[in-house]
């Protein structure tokens, strides 16, 4: 499995990503890349899209469907309606899960 978390520089979602994710990892020794993305053309090169952006396996499991390479801040929709600046727990386990990572914390 490999966790990559894309960023532009000062992103204030990255942390809480990363919180999230290791908190779904429950202290498993899965190792999470931080990328610092500084413009559009790394955001074009890693298809970033939107920061933070959060790859599993180097695909992006909460993409929509159309969205282009961004450095813009990105939002995640939660099943409620509301939208925050990284998945929700719930969502990165599900994902984690789907990209191959068993026994994920529940």
């Amino acid at each position: 499995m490999r966790i990559s978390v894309l960023a532009v520089p000062g992103c204030p979602n990255a942390p809480l990503v990363c919180e999230r994710i290791a908190a779904v990892l429950a202290g498993r020794a899965v190792p999470v890349e931080v990328v610092e993305v500084p413009d559009e053309t790394a955001a074009a090169r890693w298809d970033m899209k939107g920061s933070p952006t959060v790859l599993l396996n180097g695909a992006d499991p909460f993409a929509v469907p159309g969205a282009r390479p961004s450095i813009s801040c990105r939002l995640y929709r939660n099943v409620d309606g509301t939208s925050e600046g990284a998945p929700s727990v719930t969502d990165l386990r599900r994902a984690l899960a789907a990209a191959g990572l068993s026994e994920v914390a529940g």
